[in-house]
């Protein structure tokens, strides 16, 4: 576990990467488990690629995804509503694994 420096969260890209890198990864991972892996790809790979983590204060942490997610999507079917339901798993896997990679939970 790395010690972790809210200030340096700031340059997260140059402080963090190899930490971003895993949380993602373990996300992954875990999604490609237990949904349908051609989605879950398709999400990774064209939305949430763009997306961007934030520090909240408290050991939360927030994922921004990029405008129209939905509209990003290509080269899978699949309705709005099971993409959002799927993303928004995905983004909490994410946040789950930043909290327990810097060693909030």
């Amino acid at each position: 576990m790395v010690e972790f420096d809210p200030e340096k969260f700031e340059d997260k890209y140059a402080n963090y990467f190899p930490e971003l890198q895993q949380a993602y990864k373990n996300a992954f991972n875990c999604m490609n488990d237990n949904y349908d892996s051609e989605l879950v790809h398709a999400i990774d790979q064209q939305v949430l690629n763009e997306s961007e983590p934030f520090y909240e204060g408290d050991g939360e942490f927030r994922i921004e995804l990029p405008d129209d997610p939905y509209g990003r999507l290509s080269g899978v079917v699949v309705e709005e509503e099971r993409f959002e339901q799927v993303l928004e798993r995905h983004v909490v896997e994410i946040e789950t694994e930043l909290e327990r990679i810097f060693g909030f939970n």
